[in-house]
């Protein structure tokens, strides 16, 4: 099985760790991964701010460069949402693309769900002794249906116990742009998210760590983290990586401008 880890920007510029771990994960799982070189935005900011003509440059890009691949995996649930479900509706009126937009959506997949509907493994690497909260973002909730998958892959990890948070469903306030053009707002439902979780005991408890398929939410936790320091915002993948503890063959590969080797 041939994949194309499409490791999207944020990973690149801020969490190069991430692909590194999600690598890991695939390559440790059989799989045969190869980073295209030329990869770039998947367009969504673009999209999000209306400006289709560059969103309609940036997919073709992509999608020149992700065909040929038995699957595209991404770790993030923002970037997939716009190439399953954005590209197909943003070159339809394409007879040269439309058809290549649809093949490549079908194929794409977030790395959770990857995870555990193709691959669907038997247990997942290493163990976590702690309790962690699943938050859902809203582009894999509500754009991809992602809920189920990333439960159960951490039900999985030895050690770990899963609990519910209250309005897990609940937006963190990030929003791509709407956190820069309503920065008050962003910074408002942010701050309810962190006092709501605080209020409960599953984020007090020792050793917990808020988990989420998103970067940019998990960013955004991240930021709320410096205000609570129970809270220990983190990556699926990088929970399953950590505790696995092996290299696997990331070597070949470079993300956030290193090989894999020198993280």
């Amino acid at each position: 099985m041939r994949l194309a880890l499409y490791v999207t920007c944020l990973v690149d510029l801020m969490r190069p760790a991430i692909g590194f771990a999600s690598l890991r994960l695939l390559e440790e799982a059989g799989c045969e991964v190869v980073v295209p070189p030329g990869q770039t935005c998947c367009g969504q900011p673009a999209w999000s701010a209306g400006n289709r003509d560059l969103a309609r440059d940036l997919a073709k890009k992509a999608i020149a460069e992700l065909e040929g691949y038995d699957y595209v995996v991404i770790p993030s649930g923002s970037c997939t949402d716009q190439i399953r479900n954005v590209y197909p509706q943003l070159l339809a009126d394409d007879p040269a693309w439309a058809a290549r937009a649809q093949a490549v959506a079908a194929r794409s997949y977030e790395l959770g769900c990857f995870l555990n509907e193709v691959l669907a493994p038997e247990a997942v690497p290493g163990e976590f002794a702690g309790s962690v909260t699943f938050h859902d973002s809203c582009k894999g909730l509500r754009g991809l249906g992602i809920k189920r998958q990333p439960r159960d892959l951490l039900m999985q990890v030895k050690g770990l116990s899963l609990k519910e948070m209250p309005d897990c469903e609940e937006c963190c306030g990030f929003g791509g742009a709407f956190s820069v053009k309503f920065g008050e707002v962003s910074a408002a439902i942010a701050e309810r998210s962190r006092i709501r979780s605080l209020c409960r005991p599953v984020v007090l408890q020792s050793g917990n760590c808020p988990s989420n398929s998103c970067l940019p939410c998990c960013t955004a936790k991240a930021g709320l983290a410096r205000n609570s320091p129970s809270m220990k915002p983190c990556r699926k993948r990088g929970q399953f990586c950590r505790a696995g503890g092996r290299a696997g063959r990331a070597g070949r590969h470079s993300i956030g401008g290193e090989p894999a080797g020198a993280r």
